[in-house]
This record gives structure tokens, C-alpha cells and sequence, in this order.
């Protein structure tokens, strides 16, 4: 659903609301930033998350402060980012970034089925490293009930993207300066045993 607050104040046309632009961004980034306020006061924390349908899934302590402030009903903004490329334009002014963002407004909702909690764990698990969760032993009863899973719909969320290389000045465009763009990703790196007399599994060959 496009609200008024999903529209950018600036370049709209960069701005996208369907769920094929939204969704396959929200899968691809690793952490969000859930942004609120107490009383006032501005909070944003970043923290590990997974998208199943229209749905996105968070989890904390049963005694966090964030997790109890949210659970409660606080309005939450949450957002993710993935940077594609830093464009380097021939002045400072037209400097700039490739990404791609999502933008979501939403209220929490607590899940209380036992069966999509663990569900929700595990796709947070795996949406960090895929294949990990059926490596685990099995979780406790105990940890889970430490533990508090909180959804967020969808329905009011934006995408927004920058593609292409700088938008120089066309009384720049003879300057000597070098303008283009330098590609950005991120990778992962060759994992680091805790114990080096495991065989490292298939998952994270």
C-alpha cells in the first residue's frame, strides 16, 4: 500500500512499492534497523532479521527494553540498505551512492504459536547462513522461553534505487577530473574453526 509517508521528498521516481522490488532486497540484506521513539527520544537498532511472504521477522530477549518497547504497540520504522556502488561525479556536489533500500512502517505483532516461533528462528538462522539451522542441536525449552519473536507486515513498505553512473554538469563534462562509478559488495570470507580438527560442512564451502 503507497501512504503519504512511503513518498520521498525527493526523486520519487527512484521509489518502487511493488513486492517483486521490495522483497528480493529485503532477502539479500543481512540486518535491518528498527527505528522508534520513548518518550521523546529517537532509538534505532540494527539487528538480524528473515522475510517469509509478507511478513518480516525479528527476535530478542523476553528482557530487552527494545524487544518489551516494541512488543507493547510502539510504531516502529524500519529500514535496510545494500550499497551497489560509490558514483564519484567530477564535482563533490554530484557525488553519490548505487543502492537499493527498503523503507517499512508497521506495528509489532508477538507470535505465540510455538510452531511458527521456531519456524521464525530458524529462518532468521538461515537467512544469515544457509543450512545452519539443521546443523544446531535442537533448541531448548528454555531458550525459547527467553526468548520473544516479533512480526512486522509489510503492507506499508517502499523500495528506493539508484542506478547508473554521475550526473555531471554539462560545463563539466571536459574537466580532467575522472568520474564513473566503483562497484561495491559484499563478500563472505574463508570461515575461521573454533575447532580446527572439524571438517568444515558443505554449507559453508
Amino acid at each position: 500500500m503507497t501512504t503519504s509517508r512511503l513518498i520521498p521528498s525527493r526523486l520519487a521516481k527512484r521509489a518502487h512499492y511493488d513486492a517483486e522490488t521490495i522483497h528480493p532486497i529485503l532477502d539479500e540484506a543481512l540486518f535491518c534497523t528498527v527505528s522508534y521513539a520513548v518518550d521523546g527520544q529517537p532509538m534505532a537498532i540494527p539487528t538480524a532479521y528473515a522475510r517469509k511472504g509478507d511478513k518480516l521477522y525479528i527476535h530478542g530477549s523476553v528482557g530487552s527494553h527494545f524487544i518489551r518497547t516494541i512488543e507493547a504497540g510502539a510504531p516502529v520504522c524500519i529500514s535496510v540498505m545494500l550499497t551497489d556502488g560509490l558514483v564519484l561525479a567530477k564535482s563533490a556536489f554530484h557525488h553519490s551512492v548505487n543502492y537499493r533500500s527498503v523503507v517499512i512502517f508497521a506495528t509489532a505483532e508477538k507470535v505465540t504459536d510455538e510452531a511458527e516461533r521456531m519456524e521464525a528462528l530458524a529462518l532468521i538462522t538461515d537467512h544469515l547462513v544457509p543450512g545452519r539451522w539443521a546443523d544446531l542441536r535442537p533448541t531448548t525449552d528454555s531458550e525459547m522461553r527467553k526468548t520473544t519473536v516479533l512480526a512486522f507486515s509489510l503492507h506499508e513498505a517502499s523500495a528506493k534505487v539508484r542506478t547508473g553512473g554521475p550526473s555531471d554538469d554539462p560545463e563539466d563534462m571536459d574537466l580532467p577530473t575522472w568520474s564513473g562509478v566503483v562497484p561495491m559488495q559484499t563478500v563472505r570470507l574463508a570461515p575461521v574453526p573454533q575447532d580446527s580438527d572439524r571438517p568444515l560442512p558443505d554449507y559453508l564451502q
